[in-house]
């Protein structure tokens, strides 16, 4: 009976330290994540930096993509940039920080003074441009006028204008930075821009009567610098086949196409050589002494 008794009275006490200790223990806690609320407790700044200028670090990521983990527990929790960018020539590149500084700001860019190579990974066509048409642009290395990616310096930093009444956005009319020395224009390219360079033929076409004068510069000189037509572009047959065949230059009756009709300035036949002189008689010859 003692026996019976003393082993009801250890499993009611066993029972009862039991339930104590779950009562008291609770239920089973969650393991602890972190969250981008969390990061912005300590880290301050590359929130900041991300909203001013995240780019896709700010819309199609998060903190934890990145960064998996915190120290204790996980010893380095700075991924390589290689963890999400692969895939493109540009992401094979070494040394990201040494152009991407702040990865919470991507596309915030500084160079140096002599940087090429990386920006050849993406710019493809302006490289190809630079090589096709040689120029002095062509032997200077990227950063030399794009120090900060995405800035397109004025022209007039290292140019003059051609003349003082011209802006740096003219420049763009005729000049393409990556080929600079292929000359292109539209057709609506107002003459005051030729003038700037070929200014004794502006002013000999402005102060003309003929027709000529009332035309653009580009009218005659179509789409790229240094395109000469011929007259017989406009004027087919401007005369009858045997003047043409007897002046087949225009020029030698109408002087030039920006001062047309300038008839003592053309060029005439030359004139008939004056008659010769009447030799003079000739003297007696002396006698000759014996």
């Amino acid at each position: 009976m003692r026996v019976a008794k003393l082993f009801n009275l250890v499993s009611a006490l066993a029972l009862f330290a039991f339930v104590g200790t779950a009562a008291a223990a609770g239920p089973a806690q969650p393991t602890a994540v972190l969250t981008s609320a969390d990061c912005v407790k300590c880290h301050e700044q590359p929130p900041k930096d991300i909203a001013a200028a995240g780019g896709k670090h700010k819309t199609e990521v998060t903190c934890q993509d990145c960064h998996v983990g915190h120290p204790p527990k996980v010893k380095k929790p700075i991924p390589q940039c290689s963890q999400c960018h692969e895939g493109k020539p540009h992401f094979k590149l070494q040394g990201c920080l040494g152009c991407h500084s702040n990865p919470h700001t991507p596309k915030n860019i500084k160079f140096g003074n002599n940087v090429t190579d990386p920006c050849l990974t993406c710019h493809t066509g302006q490289i190809e441009q630079l090589r096709s048409f040689k120029s002095k642009h062509t032997a200077l290395n990227c950063s030399f006028c794009h120090n900060v990616h995405g800035r397109i310096p004025e022209c007039t930093q290292c140019h003059k204008p051609h003349s003082n009444d011209m802006a740096a956005k003219d420049c763009k009319v005729c000049h393409q930075a990556h080929k600079p020395a292929d000359v292109t224009y539209k057709s609506d390219t107002p003459s005051k821009m030729c003038a700037a360079c070929h200014s004794k033929a502006f002013k000999l076409l402005t102060a003309s009567t003929a027709k000529h004068s009332k035309l653009a510069c580009v009218y005659c000189h179509q789409a790229k610098h240094k395109m000469v037509p011929q007259c017989t572009q406009c004027h087919v047959k401007p005369h009858p086949a045997a003047i043409m065949a007897k002046f087949p230059k225009c020029g030698e009756c109408h002087s030039i196409a920006h001062d047309l009709n300038r008839w003592g300035d053309a060029a005439a036949p030359a004139p008939a050589a004056a008659p010769a002189k009447p030799a003079a008689p000739a003297k007696p010859a002396k006698p000759v002494k014996k």
